[in-house]
């Protein structure tokens, strides 16, 4: 289970005061993981990881989000 180690440990890294640069690394490892613990959400069906994932997208997509954003004027 070290997927899942890795996982929890990355859901408790510092999110704040990000370059973009920063933000596309998390964004990528963000979506490595969660493919990853896919991969054993399929044999297990264990809800535990269910949630997991569902936080690591939540994570996810907040910094898309702030990555995708456009300067108002």
């Amino acid at each position: 289970m070290d997927v899942i180690d890795k996982a929890l440990e990355f859901e408790k890294r510092k999110m704040k005061s990000l370059s973009n640069s920063e933000r596309v690394e998390i964004s990528r490892e963000a979506k490595a993981l969660i493919l990853e613990l896919n991969e054993i959400y399929k044999e297990d069906k264990s809800t535990k990881i269910m949630e997991l994932m569902k936080r690591l997208t939540a994570i996810k997509r907040k910094v898309e989000k702030r990555l995708n954003m456009k300067p108002l004027t």
